[in-house]
């Protein structure tokens, strides 16, 4: 049992850091940039459609603002924890420090499915978008390449989602600095998209497409929450850039922040305005935004927007994909899970063989699995995470009251506390068969941990 909750020192973290030397090249305006990158994308695009029709109403306003006070409590969190261990791994490394192994291994499983998922979802969004692109073009992909089983769209494989995934992965394969610079070029045309719906949409809004506002009553407006909670996960992977940024303890708590407090207020002011121009029981599509730019006779436009949309997809991928690989570097590194995961390639320094089987693997998936199916299932894992994150601050407080912290987190242990119950009370909103198949993926990660990861733990 002792060897279950054995802790790393942060002391040994950071030395251990040094032995696998990536390059620091990120600031804080690239932090920010990455952040927008991951969060502005498939839940503005294709997410605010989906919910407010099948779960919100035009009260989807509301459910982006519940998990968004949420989401800005887990990130204080974030931001205490990444100014004083600046080191690749998230949530991981943080409850390494504070729970002990076994609990970091289980959340570091957790966080491999949420981060691989996301990219496969997010996947499904860009080829919704490139078919739409395409379409207005008068060029149709064949249905049976065009979706995945399930979808209810006739489709046996999604192939522009697959075919994305790949190129991605070859580009993260050769390095952070260069798809940095194009995360931070498609986050500009990303903004530019969005600001320009908000500044067409707003002409063409009807109070009157605003009622009912919560045809589904309130619970409705929360299994909506739980949803949308996927758009916002972004954030998360900025604290697994630690490792590459430039003063990290500074510009990590900044990239956190600024960009979670940027993204919300786009998300609301487009919720109101899509709601606004279009009826909600009419925005069960999959490019809600294109959509409504057609609906109210703006077809040009519309292919602007996706356009800007497969822009914007395209760098949450870039950013998803480089969340997952880092988590998985980081358990490698620790010995829990095979050193090929860890292994640093001598041109490139990236994990290049990693970065491959996370593409593989997420190219797969996205090519059979439905968008709704992924998206409950990417935000079961991440609640999971911003409620331990939650807990392991308070934790830390006690454990490491001298540790240099260059943000903290106000009113400890009051907020993380409320943060932690607010995570779980969305949790308790998804269906059940998300809960089902979490609980067989942690079951999964119990079972790796006791054959695999506790012999082969560098603490062992």
């Amino acid at each position: 049992m002792n060897n279950l909750f054995r802790k790393k020192s942060i002391h040994m973290m950071l030395e251990q850091s040094k032995g696998h030397v990536l390059k620091r090249t990120l600031g804080a305006l690239d932090l920010t940039l990455l952040g927008i990158g991951a969060i502005i994308g498939t839940g503005i695009f294709v997410l605010t459609g989906i919910v407010a029709a099948q779960s919100a109403g035009p009260a989807l306003i509301i459910s982006f603002i519940l998990a968004g006070i949420a989401c800005a409590l887990a990130a204080l969190c974030y931001a205490e924890f990444s100014s004083s261990v600046p080191i690749s791994g998230s949530v991981y490394t943080y409850t390494y420090a504070t729970m002990g192994e076994f609990f970091a291994f289980l959340i570091g499983w957790d966080l491999m499915l949420e981060y691989l998922l996301a990219v496969s979802s997010v996947a499904t969004g860009w080829s919704a978008y490139f078919q739409s692109l395409l379409n207005g073009f008068g060029l149709h992909i064949p249905k049976i390449l065009s979706s995945a089983p399930g979808s209810g769209h006739g489709g046996v494989v999604d192939l522009p989602a697959i075919l994305i995934i790949l190129l991605i992965t070859t580009l993260l394969s050769r390095g952070v600095e260069s798809s940095a610079k194009i995360n931070n070029i498609m986050v500009a045309v990303k903004l530019i998209v969005v600001l320009g719906f908000i500044l067409v949409g707003v002409f063409y809004i009807k109070p009157s497409n605003w009622h009912p506002f919560m045809p589904f009553g309130f619970s409705g407006v929360l299994t909506g929450a739980a949803t949308v909670f996927f758009a916002f996960l972004g954030f998360d992977a900025v604290a697994t850039a630690s490792e590459e940024v430039k003063n990290p303890q500074k510009n990590v708590p900044i990239g956190i922040i600024s960009s979670l407090a940027v993204c919300t207020i786009l998300y609301i002011l487009v919720s109101l305005i899509l709601t606004g121009i279009v009826p909600y029981n009419l925005l069960n599509v999959n490019d809600p935004v294109s959509f409504a730019l057609k609906f109210i006779g703006h077809y040009k436009i519309a292919g602007l927007i996706s356009f800007g949309a497969l822009a914007g997809i395209t760098t949450v991928l870039l950013v998803m994909m480089y969340g997952q690989v880092r988590i998985s570097f980081a358990i490698s590194r620790d010995g829990l899970l095979p050193k090929i995961f860890s292994t640093v390639h001598k041109k490139y320094k990236t994990p290049y063989v990693n970065t491959w089987i996370t593409g593989l693997v997420a190219a797969t998936i996205a090519g059979f699995v439905d968008l709704t199916t992924l998206a409950h299932l990417v935000n079961i894992g991440t609640l999971a995470a911003f409620s331990l994150i939650s807990i392991a601050v308070i934790i830390m407080r006690k454990t490491h009251p001298n540790l240099k912290r260059a943000f903290k987190v106000p009113l400890v242990p009051l907020l993380p506390i409320i943060s932690a119950a607010c995570c779980i009370y969305l949790m308790s909103s998804l269906p059940s068969l998300t809960w089902k198949a979490f609980i067989i993926w942690i079951a999964i990660g119990g079972v790796v941990y006791f054959m695999y990861g506790r012999k082969h733990s560098h603490l062992n």
